[in-house]
């Protein structure tokens, strides 16, 4: 029985391609001799008797993994899309070679792309047999990103992404099927056009177009040799010498041993012993001179009035919108974290008379009947028509097996999420227990037209600026859950537009928890960028719902610590969503941040 192929590419010109021996011959020293591994060398300009040269070394050396090698000249597939090309010499930037890898391979579903700055300590058929599912690709986070402040504020304020989702573009498993069929090479060409990333080039650009993407990958699998390494060095699967420190150029490379070990084994060892030995001082000082550079460029970029991201903002973006995003920022900053960044309608006063909450008359039910439907259909045609996306309801088994009344708590991001709980609920097929949702009172009073209709309509609990009516409005809710029905309810107190975060947490809903004994279902909502940009000029966000299992209140504890634990473990659970699936620390940019306890 044949043994399945394993597709892994570098890239390099002549001068690289000793480096790429090493890295080579390490990643086949670990290699399980289960696989076959067909090795490509992405090249343009790579002499025959170099290639000869390559082989026969790499041949002297002796493996239990089975190899082929082949040198691939790109020359045709650039010449193919030279005239996509901006008029700028990419030609000679061999990392940019890695962009043609899915359309240059069309029988690949996917690949592995490997630096050849690299040490492969571990046994990449594990790397390749990653899951991969329909993300473009899976890589490492960029330690430069998030441990260097001003590379991070360039990635954030130039690119729109966050320091702690970019990736280093070194050691990749691409998605070669996704790369094809979402044309990535083709909007790699277009936003060459858009703007010229100067800092990590192509690697900016990737992050770009992949934002959101992206599966994160255990950092071991590329260990960059910079900085800070949580973990012993001979767990790192890959070791990655990035930047200028390289282990061929400077003694004191951290972890230069490690290269140099296994560039002994290769029959030009002497030739980076020699190099090693004879690196000159004015190499070494533009080596510095240029790590300053880097750093003064990303500075420069990020306060440029035209950078990418400034540039999207001003021409192709809604200004309101743009507006929105920017009140967000200052409000976090702030910690302003309970005050709505929209205007709501004017506020009418909801008085005791005005409202029925429970909707005992046959006229309020035949509203509310008439209310539902109608709202069916503006969801239903959102969902068609692309402009709603739900992409999984995660845990709707702990919504079913729910035997009681509950609180149901949710992160508060658009006016329409509350909808996105209607049809979890309505998933859960609970039809004997109703689904209520708290809203405001201005949303309630002064809400216009066919909107306003369904605010008041669609099984609505208003808050209001009366006390009398909020007597009306708690007596309703604790009816509402001591019948065994259910209760949408934003702690958060706020709604911030696309806000990603779960923000602090108010004690409303834990009150009604603790006060029935009934208990908290945590719902929190993640998003995505799709491809598609609404009207205001901003990617669609696609959604999926994390139900996490109902938390119950202590009742051996005292009234308010029940309260507050309830609190607590609603944003514990959140905080775990939000980590786990964003793949990022959840932090605030608030200063002088205050213990959550105290902004109850």
């Amino acid at each position: 029985m044949a043994k399945p192929v394993i597709p892994i590419f570098y890239s390099c010109d002549e001068n690289f391609l000793q480096y790429c021996l090493v890295s080579m011959a390490s990643l086949l020293k670990n290699a399980s001799p289960d696989y076959v591994y067909c090795i490509y060398i992405l090249n343009t300009d790579i002499p025959e008797e170099a290639q000869k040269k390559f082989q026969d070394d790499l041949g002297s050396m002796q493996f239990s993994a089975e190899y082929k090698v082949q040198f691939e000249d790109v020359t045709d597939n650039l010449n193919l899309i030279e005239h996509e090309f901006p008029l700028r010499d990419y030609y000679s930037k061999t990392t940019y070679f890695r962009l043609l890898i899915s359309d240059m391979h069309p029988e690949l579903d996917k690949a592995v792309y490997i630096d050849a700055d690299t040490i492969i300590q571990g046994n990449i058929s594990a790397f390749y047999n990653v899951e991969i599912g329909e993300y473009y690709l899976a890589a490492c986070h960029e330690q430069v990103m998030v441990q260097i402040k001003e590379y991070g504020e360039y990635v954030e304020q130039c690119l729109g992404v966050s320091r702690h989702n970019y990736f280093n573009a070194g050691v990749l498993l691409l998605n070669c099927q996704v790369f094809r069929t979402k044309q990535i090479l083709h909007r790699f060409l277009e936003e060459l056009h858009t703007y010229d990333f100067v800092v990590t080039q192509d690697e900016d650009y990737l992050n770009l177009i992949c934002k959101d993407h992206v599966l994160f990958l255990d950092q071991r699998w590329n260990t960059e040799i910079f900085g800070e390494i949580p973990y012993p060095i001979e767990e790192a699967h890959i070791l990655h010498y990035i930047m200028f420190n390289k282990p061929w150029h400077y003694r004191d490379c951290p972890y230069g041993n490690i290269y140099l070990r296994y560039a002994k084994e290769t029959p030009i060892f002497g030739k980076i012993e020699e190099e090693l030995a004879n690196y000159p001082d004015e190499n070494k000082a533009r080596d510095k001179q240029g790590e300053e550079n880097l750093r003064k460029v990303a500075i420069r970029e990020t306060n440029r009035e035209d950078n990418y991201l400034k540039r999207l903002n001003r021409d192709k973006r809604a200004k309101d919108r743009v507006e929105i995003v920017k009140k967000i920022e200052e409000f976090e900053r702030d910690g302003r974290f309970f005050e709505d960044v929209e205007d709501d309608p004017p506020t009418k006063p909801l008085l005791p008379d005005d409202i029925d909450y429970l909707k005992k008359s046959l006229a309020q039910k035949i509203r509310t009947k008439v209310a539902f439907s109608q709202a069916h259909k503006v969801v239903d045609k959102l969902i068609k028509n692309g402009q709603l996306i739900i992409k999984d309801m995660k845990g709707i088994e702990h919504f079913q097996n729910l035997t009681s009344g509950a609180v149901i708590t949710c992160n508060h991001f658009n006016a329409f999420d509350s909808f996105i709980i209607q049809l979890v609920y309505e998933a859960a097929n609970q039809k004997k227990r109703t689904f209520y949702r708290v809203i405001r009172e201005g949303n309630y009073t002064s809400f216009p037209g066919f909107y306003g209709f369904l605010m008041r309509n669609c099984n609505t609990l208003p808050l209001s600026s009366d006390i009398r009516t909020m007597r009306k409005f708690f007596e309703a809710t604790n009816t509402v859950l001591k019948d065994g029905h259910f209760v949408l309810v934003y702690p958060e107190q706020s709604m911030w537009w696309n806000y990603r975060k779960p923000k602090p947490l108010k004690n409303g809903a834990f009150i009604f928890s603790a006060k029935n004994d009934v208990p908290v279902l945590p719902c929190f909502i993640t998003m995505r960028d799709t491809e598609n940009i609404g009207e205001d000029g901003f990617p669609i966000q696609e959604y999926t719902v994390h139900i996490s299992e109902p938390i119950y209140p202590d009742k051996n504890l005292p009234y308010r610590k029940q309260v507050d634990k309830l609190r607590s473990d609603n944003y514990e659970v959140w905080k775990e969503i939000y980590e786990r699936v964003y793949q990022m620390p959840l932090e605030y940019t608030t200063i002088d941040m205050p213990d959550l306890d105290t902004l109850k």
